[in-house]
């Protein structure tokens, strides 16, 4: 990688870091702060960290800010691997698609609500989905990987589903086993199961794409010294 890539490499970290934790912490102020809350306090922050959003923010604000200050660590060299990454342009993909398809309907945010919500729903998710397709290795990764990546998932429904019939509260209407009853549920959780796995398998067909396309221009780029 040259030095002008480089630079745009950590110049794009920075911003998505950045941006990833301004839009958190906001978002973590505006739930604690709701004025007559129905919740108690530390049943706010622990629905602040039960939705998929969030966490799926968090994972991109971490790892990159990871990747800037330790790459060399345990967790640098784990976030750095391209089968994480992309796992995590999977997850914060889904998150951008699912709230423009289904959520962004059911409630209209104002104010400093509205800043976070197209932070954490549009412009993170477009910017992270950039920054993988422009400057994470590609060629490396196989048709097993989207299977791996699944596993976040299917632990977060589960905790939500478990969370949810002991407190009767979910993060979004379409996991809501208490309205909507468990034989619906199971359809629900096959569908966004269906739609994580082709997600990855559209990554990895990039990735396969992208790789090739690298290899050929660096056997040409041989060729041509030679």
């Amino acid at each position: 990688m040259s030095a002008y890539a480089r630079t745009g490499k950590v110049i794009s970290m920075s911003i998505i870091a950045l941006t990833g934790a301004f839009a958190l912490v906001l978002q973590f102020y505006l739930m604690v702060t709701i004025p007559n809350a129905e919740h108690s306090l530390p049943f706010r922050i622990v629905n602040f960290f039960s939705f998929f959003t969030i966490l799926s923010n968090i994972l991109v604000a971490k790892s990159l800010a990871i990747l800037l200050i330790m790459p060399s660590s345990f967790w640098g060299r784990f976030f750095g691997k391209p089968a994480v990454q992309t796992a995590i342009a999977v997850y914060i993909a889904i998150v951008g698609i699912t709230y423009s398809l289904v959520l962004r309907a059911l409630w209209h945010p104002q104010g400093w609500q509205l800043v976070v919500d197209m932070l954490l729903h549009d412009v993170i998710p477009v910017l992270y989905i950039v920054f993988w397709l422009v400057f994470v290795p590609k060629g490396s990764l196989n048709w097993k990987h989207p299977l791996w990546w699944l596993l976040f998932t299917l632990v977060y429904l589960i905790y939500t589903l478990v969370r949810g019939a002991v407190t009767n509260w979910y993060p979004y209407p379409f996991i809501d086993a208490g309205a909507l009853g468990y034989k619906r549920i199971a359809v629900n959780v096959f569908g966004l199961c269906f739609a994580f796995l082709i997600m990855g398998f559209v990554l990895i067909v990039i990735d396969k794409m992208m790789g090739k396309r690298k290899q050929l221009l660096d056997h040409n780029d041989r060729n041509d010294i030679s």
